[in-house]
């Protein structure tokens, strides 16, 4: 018996495709391990945002080899895309695999696995003809198999099946776009993930239908730039229309969305979401500062009250929403004013939580180039600002909520007399008792 082990970093897109490689290495006949201490294979796939997210990669694969270092480690995902000969000089790194190739990873490892069974077996294996072979241990220490992601025309995603609290997962995520055409000046997924393309109507339909078949009652649908979906089609598609046509043709009980960019954020798309309680009311907008000179800079396509506008739109419409926002401290030459000026600008917006980041110069980025960095003592201290404003939104928000009766799906979260669960507009509530996964209960919200 031969089993494996994933480890996903970073977001909802890359848990799609850790979910891919999941379904592949099941399919190809090897056996889910605990942990990676007693895993043949461990798969890592990488996300390379920031210079924290290579770094906490680095140390996964460090700590995998000094707990089992007879693990064959396979590293995969943005950073693998980005900077292959990187990590392959990482002792214990058997292959890395870029964005370009993922889907071939289960072929990798059955041919891996296929010379630990001939050595095993005690069988000679001529170096010729392991040589003939691309990804041979013939040819080094870690194999490096990545290709030109632009070529990419197609959206990979897994086989749709679904068991509820399989490693530890409650609402599948259906990824139906990846890449983005943006080119926003601090950003490098572009480069990693290449143009924006999408995952047909019909094709998209087909699987919630046989996701919702095997037991889902919330999907989650993701994307790299979600709000792009069917530009790239022809006939061309919008993602209102995937989303209508979800709603008549399926019996999918909760949709959500994944982040999606403010000139996406329309009022009919938003009236959509208001028109169905068959969506939940949760919107992610990306913000990334409210200082319209850094917004310049970022190369983003709209400015502060541009962004306001959208907002107040959405709690208009829906006014027990979730609401949150991406926002970067730090990017070169923002100053007290700007950062001021991003501060006062979140406090005045009815947002329900942050994801803030702390400013990361990403090779070959615009931004990388620009100088004038902030001191990182000064970006840990706006970091540590805007935190402190979202902890005071977020309870804000739930005490905003107390006293309403609010339907809630059970996750794969328990304690010994609670269970966790997750409403429409994104409160995590504790239910009494213990509970299976992916169950629906009529929960009062307390402060």
């Amino acid at each position: 018996m031969t089993t494996f082990s994933i480890e996903n970093f970073g977001c909802r897109a890359t848990e799609a495709d850790a979910s891919a490689i999941r379904r592949g290495l099941l399919d190809s006949g090897l056996t889910p391990a605990a942990e990676h201490d007693s895993a043949d294979f461990v798969v890592l796939n990488t996300c390379t945002v920031t210079a924290a997210a290579d770094s906490q990669a680095r140390d996964a694969i460090r700590k995998i080899r000094r707990a089992n270092p007879d693990a064959r480690i396979v590293v995969t995902g943005c950073y693998a895309q980005r900077a292959p000969e990187e990590l392959a000089a990482i002792d214990g790194v058997s292959c890395v695999v870029g964005n370009s190739h993922q889907t071939e990873i289960p072929d990798i490892v059955r041919t891996m696995r296929g010379a630990l069974k001939a050595n095993s077996s005690g069988d000679f294996i001529p170096l010729a003809e392991l040589d003939h072979d691309s990804m041979s241990l013939a040819r080094g220490p870690a194999k490096i198999l990545t290709g030109d992601i632009f070529a990419q025309s197609t959206v990979a995603i897994a086989p749709a099946t679904f068991t509820a609290g399989e490693d530890g997962h409650t609402r599948p995520i259906l990824k139906i776009q990846d890449g983005c055409n943006n080119r926003c000046s601090y950003c490098v997924i572009p480069f990693v993930r290449g143009r924006s393309r999408s995952l047909p109507p019909d094709d998209v339909v087909r699987e919630v239908c046989a996701l919702v078949s095997a037991g889902a009652k919330e999907i989650v649908l993701s994307g790299i730039n979600l709000g792009s979906y069917g530009r790239d089609l022809a006939p061309r598609a919008e993602l209102a229309e995937v989303v209508r046509r979800i709603l008549d043709e399926t019996a999918l009980e909760r949709l959500r969305f994944s982040s999606i960019e403010p000139q996406d954020i329309t009022e009919d798309f938003v009236s959509l979401v208001a028109s169905s309680d068959r969506i939940a009311p949760h919107f992610h907008v990306p913000l990334q500062s409210g200082a319209d000179r850094i917004l310049r800079a970022m190369h983003r396509w709209y400015r502060a009250e541009h962004y306001a506008e959208r907002i107040r739109l959405i709690r208009r419409l829906l006014p027990d929403a979730a609401i949150g926002a991406d926002v970067i401290v730090g990017f070169p030459g923002e100053t007290d004013d700007d950062f001021r000026a991003t501060a006062e600008f979140i406090a005045h917006l009815p947002f329900t939580y942050l994801h803030v980041f702390s400013f990361s110069a990403r090779p070959g980025t615009t931004a990388a180039g620009l100088g004038d960095e902030v001191p990182a003592q000064t970006i840990r201290e706006r970091a540590r600002a805007l935190r402190a404003v979202s902890e005071e939104k977020s309870a804000a928000f739930r005490a905003s909520q107390a006293g309403r009766k609010l339907r809630a799906l059970t996750l794969a979260r328990w304690g010994d007399t609670w269970t966790e669960a997750l409403s429409g507009n994104y409160l995590k509530v504790r239910i009494e008792g213990r509970h299976s996964a992916n169950e629906w209960h009529q929960v009062d919200v307390t402060p």
